[in-house]
């Protein structure tokens, strides 16, 4: 159950984070992302967000969520 929620909002995740404009909105829904995936996995919900929020910022920069 557990492999299959992380693998659901990675999932969910990746597609909402090609969907925003500019790396602000990335960064933001990164962030959300990142606590609620680290928070439902039993981890510390900031550095979920930290995380997850330099990832949305830059996910364009490497390629992953361009359109």
């Amino acid at each position: 159950m557990r492999k299959t929620l992380i693998t659901t909002s990675f999932i969910a995740a990746a597609f909402t984070l090609s969907a925003c404009d500019t790396d602000a909105e990335r960064g933001l829904v990164g962030a959300g992302a990142g606590a609620a995936i680290s928070k439902a996995t039993g981890g510390d919900a900031l550095t979920g967000a930290v995380i997850g929020g330099a990832a949305g910022v830059f996910c364009d920069d490497a390629g992953v969520c361009r359109r």
